[in-house]
């Protein structure tokens, strides 16, 4: 009956929530050799195309706890472009989010002595955002609500030799309120900034430390993801292992969750899993956060254009 009661508060948070989220939700789907879903710009880097099937449990053990799905393409469509298509379902309880992005990117090369490249993407998403009241039993109605919303986000890519830096803003465009009386926040824009490096320890084993930053212009908080890779190659693919550590940027100290993740690519099939530690105040009523992310890449011929060319290893 508890849970009952709480729908109609549900209801009016729920709105506010919607302000807040419009967008994929993140974990480290990019741990899962996916940085596409961090910057469009990668879309179109490598001979191919890529396929990433991922899966995400979060807060395991506690009731309605978050849980998303998402599907990811992207490939090379010409000599200096690349496209990319995001789809995902993401369901928190009573609400959820449905949504499509479409991506596209450019790409340039800036020195072949040096290995020196530049990327620019661009993504169209288009949300919708929903409410389930079937289960609300008080005595006032509570109608089930649907709203629609559609943004866009910019993206630059730096790479040079083994190291690349990207720069993304999301949701450029302010939220159309419906209902001033919600307290929806109009500003959704988030910044964020994702760089790593790739070391090649030997011939057959390489170290990929990154870190990823990502700033929110409404509530002005800001988190941190530092991550660190070791792949090793095998016959016919390579297999990895990582970890990530999360805090927010004012609690340096204080972590909200660290993430073991191991995966292996094997001929054009690829499989990954990450287990979330939560180690903040919730650590107590959940057992974490689950990712597995399941994979296929199909290869073409190289670009004759090397920026769209990888220049790492794997």
């Amino acid at each position: 009956m508890k849970k009952y009661r709480i729908i109609p508060i549900l209801f009016l948070l729920a709105t506010k929530l919607f302000g807040q989220e419009i967008d994929l939700p993140q974990y480290v789907n990019h741990m899962a050799d996916n940085p596409f879903l961090i910057s469009p710009a990668y879309a179109g880097i490598g001979s191919g195309l890529q396929v990433r099937l991922n899966g995400v449990s979060q807060w395991i053990g506690v009731e309605n706890a978050p849980d998303t799905q998402s599907l990811s393409l992207e490939a090379r469509l010409a000599e200096r472009f690349g496209g990319g298509l995001t789809m995902f379902n993401d369901q928190n309880g009573f609400t959820s989010q449905k949504g499509v992005r479409l991506s596209l990117a450019s790409h340039l090369t800036l020195s072949n002595v040096y290995d020196s490249f530049l990327s620019f993407g661009l993504s169209y998403s288009f949300i919708q955002f929903g409410i389930d009241t079937s289960e609300n039993n008080t005595p006032q109605p509570v109608p089930d609500r649907v709203l629609n919303s559609s943004n866009f986000d910019i993206s630059m890519l730096y790479r040079f030799d083994r190291f690349a830096f990207s720069a993304n803003v999301v949701n450029l465009l302010d939220k159309n309120i419906e209902d001033f009386s919600t307290g929806e926040p109009r500003v959704l824009r988030r910044y964020s900034v994702y760089t790593n490096y790739n070391h090649r320890i030997n011939r057959d084993t390489e170290l990929e430390p990154s870190a990823f930053v990502e700033y929110f212009e409404a509530s002005k908080r800001s988190r941190t993801d530092l991550n660190v890779k070791l792949r090793k190659k095998i016959f016919n693919g390579y297999v990895w292992g990582g970890l990530s550590y999360t805090f927010l940027n004012d609690q340096f100290f204080t972590p909200n969750a660290i993430a073991p993740l191991f995966g292996i690519k094997k001929d054009k099939f690829y499989v990954s899993y990450g287990f979330s530690i939560t180690v903040n105040e919730i650590v107590g009523f959940n057992n974490g956060t689950h990712m597995i992310t399941l994979g296929f890449d199909y290869d073409r011929r190289p670009s004759l254009a090397r920026c769209t060319r990888k220049m790492i290893m794997f």
